[in-house]
């Protein structure tokens, strides 16, 4: 190796060593930094004049270059936070956010730019939207379906202002109460009827009735009595209508068949389903048609859990349960909680509680490779894989801890180790300048 080879090759170690300094500055000044990841440096050396199919120590090695590695996929420490609505992961999965709010009101606000975080320090700002301390906005799933939980595919960013509270769109009406077992069996008019109320989207009241008589006794087939059930509504406007028979076991009080006919035939309840469709019409208050389901759930075939038989003197079955409820019935809207599973449940003044979306994390086949922007962020790239969007917990991503926020990976005492090791490095590359230099300025002299 030359002079003029040795200085070259001492200038790569400076460059080298300047990049492993900056990158353990960037690791020090980001100790306190939530999500940050700690990148660490690698030397790999360069050879010059290696000769084909000879061995390595045939060449020269003249210069150094440093690589930047980076560990997305390192854990941090799960740290208290003072933010309810922080979030950290345990896992390898990513916050889905973006720069600015989407929504499904614009194409173009649903294909901005998507970014990736482990940022999870999220609170609620004036516009009610969910952003992190570097000012990127959380995207979930939202709700489309009270009743059913049922999910948008679309990801949009995370508003928690004004919540209304939705009526569920195919509640259950429950009866669990006693039909009296003492009847006058000459007469066969004991009845007994009651009336429970569901919402619609709108809000509006609907009342359904729902009335009961006895039919029989089969004291040689099973000790079975059977009663009828009439399904209808006493609102002008709207119409419900189904006719059932019940047959309960008269010594249990168990419900042993739902059907429509009154011999007991095809049986509309078993031991594990116990909900018969219906279907509520009405007029709205723009004066359509309308329509919506509703399920009327009486018991488990077998079970005494919801309507059975008792030893009174006459029909007194309590008042049907409904899971349907109006806005007036939950209160107002108080805030959010997000649950371990990443459920944004919206809470009510009156103690009610209702989700309105979910989180969503992104996992990579490659989290090491992606692009790293500020704000601890990240972006894809074609070397990390393609990004594999779901619930908390798909496609591994990991769980989340609601309270938390994840800590900066900087070891401090690690990288001011190394600190003080790069430092050394540097100065004895300038030593090599140094001293190529003498040696160039003694070989100039020769002529003198």
């Amino acid at each position: 190796m030359s002079v003029f080879n040795a200085i070259s090759t001492a200038v790569s170690g400076i460059n080298a060593q300047s990049t492993a300094f900056s990158n353990l500055s960037n690791n020090i000044a980001n100790s306190q930094t939530v999500g940050y990841k700690a990148d660490s440096t690698a030397f790999q050396d360069f050879v010059s004049g290696q000769l084909i199919n000879s061995s390595r120590n045939e060449g020269n090695s003249d210069s150094v270059a440093a690589v930047t590695i980076q560990h997305v996929d390192k854990q941090g420490t799960a740290t208290v936070s003072n933010d309810s609505l922080a979030m950290s992961i345990d896992g390898s999965g990513l916050f889905n956010v973006t720069k600015s709010p989407s929504d499904t009101s614009s194409s173009a606000s649903l294909n901005q730019t998507r970014y990736y975080t482990r940022n999870g320090e999220f609170y609620e700002d004036k516009n009610g939207y969910l952003v992190n301390t570097s000012g990127y906005y959380l995207s979930g799933y939202k709700v489309t379906d009270q009743s059913t939980g049922t999910l948008s595919n679309q990801l949009t960013s995370v508003n928690v202002a004004n919540v209304q509270y939705s009526p569920i769109s195919n509640p259950t009406i429950s009866v669990k109460g006693y039909v009296g077992s003492s009847v006058d069996k000459t007469t066969s008019t004991a009845t007994n009827s009651q009336t429970t109320t569901i919402y619609d989207s709108n809000n509006d009241a609907h009342n359904v009735k729902l009335d009961w008589s006895y039919v029989s006794d089969s004291t040689t087939t099973n000790n079975l009595q059977t009663w009828k059930l009439d399904v209808s509504t006493p609102d002008t406007n709207s119409s419900v209508s189904g006719t059932y028979y019940v047959q309960f076991d008269s010594t249990t009080g168990a419900i042993q068949t739902v059907s429509k006919s009154e011999d007991g035939t095809n049986s509309l309840i078993s031991t594990t389903n116990s909900s018969i469709p219906l279907t509520f019409n009405y007029t709205d208050l723009q004066s359509q048609s309308a329509s919506m389901p509703f399920q009327l759930n009486l018991g488990l075939q077998g079970s005494t859990s919801g309507a059975t038989l008792s030893s009174s003197t006459g029909p007194v079955i309590t008042t049907p349960t409904t899971d349907s409820k109006s806005s007036s019935q939950v209160g107002s809207y108080t805030g959010v909680e997000i649950q371990s599973d990443g459920t944004i449940m919206a809470k009510f003044s009156l103690g009610d509680t209702q989700a309105i979306g979910q989180v969503a994390l992104t996992n990579f086949a490659s989290v090491n490779n992606l692009q790293e922007v500020s704000g601890q962020a990240y972006l894809a790239t074609p070397s990390a894989g393609t990004p594999q969007t779901g619930l908390v917990g798909e496609n591994g991503t990991g769980s989340l801890t609601v309270g938390y926020t994840e800590s900066s990976t900087t070891d401090l005492t690690s990288d001011l180790s190394a600190l003080i090791i790069a430092q050394q490095a540097y100065t004895a590359n300038t030593k090599i300048v140094t001293t190529a230099s003498e040696l160039l300025q003694t070989t100039i002299a020769m002529k003198q």
